[in-house]
C-alpha cells in the first residue's frame, strides 16, 4: 500500500512545568475533535527528552488526508480575524497557557512509510523513539530516505531499533529529510548508539551519504500517555477534560 498522506510535525516550546498538560490537552481535547472536524489523526504527540535537545519542547505530528484533506482543514482553520477559527477560542486560550511558540514543517512520507492506522495495528510502538532530522544537498532528501530503508534499516534491526517513519520536508528545496525509530527499551538504545562507532556496516553506512549530508541532528521522543503509538488506538471523546483543568 502506498501512502499518500500529508502530515504537520510541529515543535513545540513549553511553558515551564506544563509538558504534561500540553500533551494531555493536545491529545484529549484538540485530536478527538480534529478527528470529527477536519479528518485529521495523530500520529504522534511525544516529549522531547531535554538531554537530547531543546527543552522543555514537544514533538507532534498530525496525519492529514492528503493535500486537499491538509487544504480542507486549513480552510476551516483560517478564518476570522485572527486566522483562527473562533469556535476553537477556547481551545486556543487553554493552550497558550502551556505552549509558548514554535516551529511547524509539512511533510511527505515515503511511499513505504506506513500510516499510523497501520502502525497500531501491527504494535510498532516502542519504549522510546529516536528522530533524526537530516538537512541534505538539495534535490537529494528522497533519495535518502529510500537508502536510509534499504541499507541503514536492516543494520539497526539487529539492536532493535525499527524505521517506523520517513518523510521528507515539503514546501522547500527537497533538502530535508526525518527519519523516526521505534526502539524497544533504554539498552537497545545504548546498543544502537554504540553501534554508530563500532559496527563497520553502519558506520559504511554513514560514510556513504556523508556527500549529501549538511546536517544530522538526532534526538529521544517519548510517548504521550494518549499518544496512539502507546495505546493502540486514536485519542477518542472519552478521554477529553475540561480545557482549563
Amino acid at each position: 500500500m502506498t501512502n499518500d498522506r500529508v502530515y504537520i510535525h510541529e515543535f513545540i516550546n513549553i511553558r515551564g512545568h506544563n509538558r504534561a498538560n500540553y500533551m494531555h490537552h493536545m491529545t484529549a481535547n484538540w485530536s478527538p475533535s480534529a478527528q470529527v472536524d477536519r479528518g485529521q489523526l495523530c500520529y504522534g504527540v511525544w516529549a522531547l527528552l531535554g538531554s537530547t535537545g531543546a527543552w522543555p519542547q514537544t514533538v507532534n505530528m498530525w496525519e492529514e488526508q492528503g493535500w486537499r484533506g491538509l487544504a480542507d482543514s486549513f480552510s476551516n482553520e483560517a478564518v476570522g480575524p485572527g486566522a483562527q477559527d473562533p469556535k476553537l477560542a477556547k481551545w486556543w486560550s487553554g493552550a497558550a497557557e502551556f505552549r509558548d511558540g514554535g516551529f511547524d514543517r509539512i511533510m511527505v512520507p515515503a511511499p513505504w512509510s506506513e500510516p499510523i492506522e497501520t502502525l497500531c495495528a501491527s504494535n510498532r510502538g516502542g519504549a522510546l523513539y529516536a528522530h533524526e532530522l537530516i538537512t541534505v544537498r538539495a534535490g537529494t532528501a528522497r533519495d535518502l530516505l529510500e537508502r536510509a530503508n534499504e541499507t541503514a534499516s536492516p543494520i539497526f534491526n539487529r539492536y532493535g531499533w525499527s524505521l517506523i517513519g520517513a518523510f521528507t520536508t515539503a514546501m522547500t528545496n527537497d533538502d530535508e529529510a526525518l527519519l523516526l525509530w521505534s526502539i524497544p527499551s533504554w539498552n537497545h538504545w545504548a546498543a544502537g548508539e554504540i553501534a554508530h562507532t563500532e559496527d563497520r556496516d553502519l558506520i559504511g553506512w554513514r560514510a556513504s551519504v556523508a556527500a549529501e549530508v549538511t546536517n544530522w541532528h538526532r534526538v529521544l521522543l517519548i510517548d504521550a500517555p494518549l499518544a496512539p503509538l502507546r495505546t493502540g488506538r486514536q485519542p477518542s471523546v472519552t478521554d477529553q477534560t475540561d480545557w482549563h483543568d
